[in-house]
């Protein structure tokens, strides 16, 4: 077994690589960019390395870096976590040339499942139900075109070296095929540095499921069942569960089957995953295979009890396989929610910056985090935007779903932006709890983006009752200290007005044994709590039912954030309630006339120059964030007068990149 070990990689990956190296007694060599001086992978290894600059470009996707790294502390092996170096075989070769080992497959299994057009052929010859589609690489975007129409539309075109959702587009028709070809190759290119593309057939309503395998150098591969990974944005996964709702046990059968055939092709060693799509009737197809460890490992790790990295490890020491296929079964349900830092109300726009507060919820037998960062650390625009990983477990899905609720609620997330509404808004989505989900899904139920208005508070009274509860403790604790003379306290009132989106609410409000008892609309809520003035989390019971809500205090208005939901509330007394009718409302100013960066990045292009006329709706730029492409458009017609950058030049949010007459 190893005795040191280096990890290629940052974030809540190598934080997970380190833990359990750590649990087999293994020291850990974490390496750092300047962005990542202080992260907190860099805090949990046993040593640190430096090497480079904070574009990974610059640092942890130069190869020779590593390697000196390795040489320099005497790591005997490199565990790649996912994405840069994890599936580049030329790094395999340099790293064994060097007497070093790679804990992952062979270069051969990588190369030949790097290539989806490779991987589409083999997949073939193995048995393996493949999508309809063009297997060579397309020269151009005519060429996409050309072949696209043999096809049929929809089509997907992918780069063949992509995945997390990188270098792929669907095309309904030429134009929509020639603007994809070019931006994926574009996004291939700036994410993989390959912007070789290929076409297959779309498949409508589809199902994303995997299988997870293992294998180890004896000739021994095993698969530890499904995970359901249908719930997707922009073809990036946002919700994983394992096992799949969808399956029985007859397709996950013979998906594993051909899982397994497909690691025999190539043979195969270490984790992967066999990832297919699958229609409405069951049928699968193979998609790719991923020749690393994924990103929803924990959710497999949670209903086998089997820890994958240490099998990785194991394997790549030379040890055989510790279990069989007989072996793994399917206990209790698990969910994975992927925690981004981007703002779901402004179409998902990354964000970064310093975490204010960040307190995810405690681990135990239900709730599992894995992260890589930390309150008072920085969220940078270098990197991919996860933030974490939040993992529940259940002994059924329901029982899952409802500790991912709780846990989700818990989770604080202060100074940047995060989807954590998001992901509650799709905890409690009628089609997520019914199982009837398919990777269109969230385009379907949200087509015009993620707004406030799309949560609706599912009772508002929860909203209205905790308001509430939190005035009177403010209230009563200002009478506490105001210093007056005996005989002259402050007397606060029992009633009050809630104000939330511009509706009043008239509640009375007591202070009773842990809490207070609040009237509204003719009943009574006990709501029974410790809350503080200040603390940013309120936890507590209403009518004896647990509740979770959060507390961001904005000068006399609460933002209150529950079940995916967010309710900017007010409490005022009745008559300054009857004034509020009067107020004059702000009116915002008018910004249509500039084109605003939404994010911080790199204008990658402008489709318009001075003195152009625009319609609604045109293209006007390309704006790339943390590996992403995002085109902004016209919101009217107009004339440009005025551009303020340029193609290669850097952006901060709202700087104006052009004006319009």
């Amino acid at each position: 077994m190893f005795d040191k070990i280096l990890i290629a990689n940052r974030g809540e990956i190598a934080c997970r690589v380190i833990k359990s190296a750590a649990k087999m007694g293994i020291k850990t060599v974490a390496v750092y960019s300047d962005a990542d001086r202080n992260a907190l992978h860099v805090q949990m290894a046993d040593e640190a390395v430096y090497i480079g600059p904070s574009p990974s470009a610059q640092s942890y996707l130069v190869q020779e870096k590593i390697l000196q790294a390795c040489q320099d502390t005497g790591a005997q092996a490199v565990h790649p976590g996912y994405g840069f170096l994890s599936e580049n075989p030329g790094f395999c070769e340099m790293l064994a040339a060097a007497g070093i080992v790679f804990i992952g497959p062979k270069t051969y299994a990588i190369g030949a499942m790097g290539d989806k057009i490779t991987s589409k052929k083999l997949a073939d010859e193995a048995g393996v139900n493949t999508i309809p589609g063009f297997t060579s690489v397309l020269r151009d975007g005519e060429h996409a075109v050309q072949i696209s129409n043999e096809i049929g539309y929809p089509v997907m075109l992918k780069a063949t070296a992509g995945g997390g959702g990188k270098g792929m587009r669907i095309a309904h028709n030429d134009e929509e095929c020639r603007d994809s070809f070019e931006r994926a190759a574009n996004e291939a290119r700036s994410s993989f540095g390959d912007d070789r593309m290929f076409v297959e057939k779309y498949i409508e309503n589809p199902r994303h499921i995997e299988i997870q395998i293992m294998a180890d150098s004896h000739g021994n591969v095993i698969h530890l069942n499904e995970r359901e990974c249908s719930l997707q944005r922009r073809h990036q996964k946002v919700i994983e569960e394992a096992p799949s709702p969808f399956l029985d046990e007859s397709t996950r059968q013979k998906m594993g089957e051909q899982a397994v055939a497909m690691a025999r092709a190539v043979e195969y060693q270490s984790a992967g995953t066999v990832e297919f799509i699958v229609d409405t009737q069951r049928n699968f197809y193979f998609l790719e295979m991923n020749t690393r460890l994924q990103v929803e490992h924990p959710v497999t790790e949670l209903i086998t009890g089997v820890d994958l990295v240490e099998l990785m490890i194991r394997v790549a020491a030379g040890e055989k396989l510790p279990i069989s296929q007989a072996d793994v079964g399917i206990k209790g349900w698990a969910i994975e929610s992927r925690v981004y830092a981007e703002d779901p109300f402004h179409n998902f726009l990354p964000s970064i910056g310093r975490l204010v507060y960040y307190r995810p919820p405690d681990d135990d037998e239900h709730v599992r985090v894995d992260t890589g960062v930390f309150e008072g650390g920085e969220v940078s625009m270098y990197y991919d935007p996860m933030m974490a990983k939040l993992i529940s477990y259940g002994i059924d899905r329901d029982q899952a779903i409802a500790h991912m609720r709780s846990a989700l609620d818990r989770f604080l997330i202060r100074g940047v932006s995060s989807n954590l509404s998001f992901l509650s808004a799709l905890m409690a989505h009628p089609r997520f709890v019914q199982g009837s989900m398919s990777t269109n899904m969230i385009a379907e139920e949200y087509p015009d983006g993620f707004h406030p208005a799309a949560v609706p508070l599912k009772d508002p009274t929860i909203i209205i009752a905790v308001a509430a509860s939190m005035l009177r403790s403010y209230r009563d604790r200002a009478a506490r200290i105001d210093g007056q003379l005996s005989g002259y306290e402050r007397r606060v009132p029992r009633d009050w007005v809630v104000v939330m989106n511009n509706e009043h609410y008239p509640v009375s409000v007591v202070a009773a044994s842990g809490g207070h008892d609040v009237e509204y609309d003719g009943k009574t809520y006990s709501v029974r709590s410790d809350w503080e003035f200040g603390q940013h989390l309120f936890s507590g019971t209403i009518n004896g039912e647990q509740i979770f809500v959060q507390v961001e205090r904005r000068n006399q208005v609460y933002r209150l954030f529950h079940g995916g939901s967010q309710a900017d509330v007010s409490i005022v007394t009745p008559r300054v309630a009857e004034l509020l009718h009067y107020m004059p409302v702000k009116i915002p100013p008018d910004m249509s006339k500039y084109l605003l960066s939404p994010m911080p990045g790199l204008l990658v292009s402008l489709a318009v120059k001075e003195g152009d006329s625009i319609n609604s709706g045109q293209e006007l730029a390309v704006v790339e964030a943390m590996k992403m492409e995002n085109t902004l458009y016209a919101e009217r017609d107009g004339v440009v007068s005025r551009i303020h950058y340029g193609p290669g030049d850097s952006l901060a949010v709202d700087d104006r990149i052009m004006e319009f007459e």
